[in-house]
């Protein structure tokens, strides 16, 4: 079993005791991402739509660190404190991935860190490389 810790100046910096994510073979578990703009570390301006697709953007940075794409992740968690705007996280999913769609689970919350509407979370199961002698 090889560990490595995945980091990217491309998504926020871990704001706590843990790693944007942690890869153990060809695994890799995503931790929760919320709506920071990496270079400012803070939160994005607008409303929901902003803070869903800065999430999403954050998620895919760390997925490329680690040396795969959103279409890798086989679970998705997403948090959100008004699951009224679930219908919004389908719409934006969307642009962002391709069936076959990962498993899911939305789970709606009172609260999440610096008061956003929602963090998503996720585990990644790498494909194989493949090299070719050039």
């Amino acid at each position: 079993m090889t560990k490595e810790i995945i980091q990217t100046s491309k998504a926020p910096k871990a704001i706590g005791t843990y790693s944007q994510a942690v890869k153990v073979d060809r695994t890799v578990y995503l931790s929760g991402q919320i709506p920071l703009v990496p270079e400012t570390m803070t939160i994005i301006d607008g409303d929901i739509t902003a803070q869903i697709t800065q999430v999403f953007d954050n998620l895919k940075a760390v997925a490329e660190a680690a040396g795969g794409d959103l279409s890798d992740i086989v679970k998705l968690n997403v948090f959100l404190t008004d699951l009224s705007n679930f219908l919004l996280v389908n719409e934006i999913m969307g642009l962002y991935f391709q069936e076959p769609y990962p498993a899911r689970a939305a789970i709606g919350v009172a609260a999440l860190p610096k008061n956003v509407g929602v963090e998503m979370d996720g585990v990644m199961f790498l494909k194989v490389q493949e090299y070719s002698a050039s």
